[in-house]
């Protein structure tokens, strides 16, 4: 029996896109053909795979229109947005800039008497498993150094954002990438899980929920294949007291609401200063207030639905829990909120604790708990009070302060007066329960390669 795949459209909870998911049989084929393909694709030049590969980019540059639209319908971001063109791009171009140089082998010796020398290898096929809350970016902070490395890729991508690897795909191909080399397939759990487990993949890209992080685990025991997963996060900020307090509240808030909350670094518990504290709040609720809730399709939209109705319930179920237990909301319930739809109010909470799901479990919706704090001491003490260790953002105009905070900061990311960005040039990574791994950056090309050594001994005495 064929498994249907289902995106359900949140601007009014109808189906918007179906596609049928793949028999074992025929993913089991897929994969076959892509296993063919890589050693081909590796053979070509590194200059003739970073042009092609940059060429796939350029194409989906080149249907930006069709991105934001279907990314409105598939998960609610506001077409004011424009869609992920200008990040997709700036990460892919960045890796292809320093594909050549991450790649060339590490030289130890090169006399007369050895060539000592190590060597980058692509892994094989690359599983690449992509998110729904940015189907663009995050695919390609994999798609693209493997390629270029010379691995052959598939993609399974959400099915809530059903059409994106599909529109990947068709790009990358017109521009000359071969069909076998990158394949988008339509998968269900069963079917990825037991590819896995059969050994069909060499490296494992995967982002999502921890629990989604442990199946791919799972699966992939025993098999040796490498897994790079990017799990939850509960990324806190720290507004110190000699902060820009006008630019903490404009970034920070940003960081908590943009995506309707749904970012993997998005902002969800603050931490403020004391002598800081009420002039923040009271700016951040001003802007929280000047949202636009509404369809996505309407340009004055400033803020969409919630991707799906469960992630609106989350959400809901623990403002509501934390509102039980004694916190303050600050923002009255916007009208197009009925409270049972996937258009959820963005609020700010106050006298709120870490006895709280909202400061504890990862909420993933337009809603950000703050705390006011006396010192550095109490604010670190509450940063690492979390199973998660993804980004944290300090604000401070005393650099030195935020890198000896850094240091003790559980986390994968110290950001400084900024939020909520990846920066290709760095490493993306957690810690924790936020998984492991490293992407984009030089470690990006290594995390999709393996070593390989040449001990060449030239003369024998």
């Amino acid at each position: 029996m064929t498994t249907q795949l289902t995106c359900i459209s949140p601007i009014h909870g109808q189906t918007y896109a179906t596609r049928d998911a793949l028999s074992q049989r025929a993913a089991e084929q897929s994969v076959e053909s892509a296993k063919r393909a890589q050693k081909e694709w590796a053979s070509r030049s590194i200059d003739e795979r970073i042009q092609l590969v940059m060429a796939g980019i350029d194409q989906i540059g080149k249907e930006k229109d069709r991105m934001v639209e279907e990314l409105a319908h598939q998960m609610g971001r506001p077409i004011r947005y424009g869609g992920e063109f200008s990040g997709f791009q700036e990460r892919g171009a960045y890796m292809a800039s320093i594909a050549r140089e991450a790649l060339a082998p590490l030289m130890v010796e090169n006399t007369d008497q050895f060539t000592r020398m190590i060597k980058r290898e692509p892994q094989g096929v690359v599983l690449v498993v992509a998110p729904w809350n940015y189907p663009y970016m995050t695919a390609i902070n994999t798609i693209a150094p493997a390629l270029i490395a010379g691995n052959s890729v598939i993609l399974k991508h959400s099915t809530q954002t059903l059409l994106v690897g599909e529109h990947l795909a068709e790009a990358f191909h017109k521009a000359g990438v071969p069909p076998d080399v990158f394949q988008n397939l339509f998968l269900d759990h069963e079917t990825t899980s037991e590819l896995i487990s059969n050994k069909s993949f060499n490296f494992i890209n995967f982002t999502g929920s921890v629990a989604g992080g442990v199946a791919m685990e799972t699966a992939a025991a025993g098999t040796f294949a490498s897994v790079s997963t990017e799990l939850g996060g509960k990324d806190p900020g720290y507004v110190m007291e000699d902060a820009d307090v006008d630019q903490a509240v404009d970034s920070l808030i940003d960081g908590a609401m943009f995506n309707s909350g749904q970012c993997c670094c998005g902002i969800e518990r603050i931490y403020v200063h004391e002598s800081v504290y009420e002039d923040f709040l009271a700016k951040a609720v001003a802007l929280v207030q000047s949202y636009k809730l509404g369809n996505p399709l309407d340009p004055k939209t400033t803020i969409g639905p919630m991707a799906n109705i469960r992630f609106a319930n989350e959400t809901r179920a623990q403002i509501t829990e934390a509102l039980n237990d004694g916190a303050i909301a600050h923002i009255e319930q916007f009208e197009e909120d009925d409270g049972t739809s996937c258009y959820v109010t963005p609020q700010i909470l106050t006298n709120v604790t870490h006895q709280m799901r909202i400061m504890r479990d990862e909420t993933f919706g337009p809603v950000v708990g703050v705390m006011k704090v006396t010192s550095d001491a109490e604010a670190v003490a509450l940063i690492n009070d979390s199973e998660f260790g993804l980004s944290v953002s300090l604000w401070s105009a005393d650099a030195d302060r935020c890198e000896h905070l850094g240091a003790q900061i559980e986390t994968g990311t110290v950001f400084m007066n900024r939020c909520d960005y990846l920066d290709p040039a760095l490493c993306w990574t957690g810690c924790k329960n936020t998984g492991r791994g490293a992407g984009l950056s030089v470690l990006g090309f290594q995390a999709v390669t393996r070593p390989k050594s040449y001990h060449l001994k030239k003369k024998v005495n």
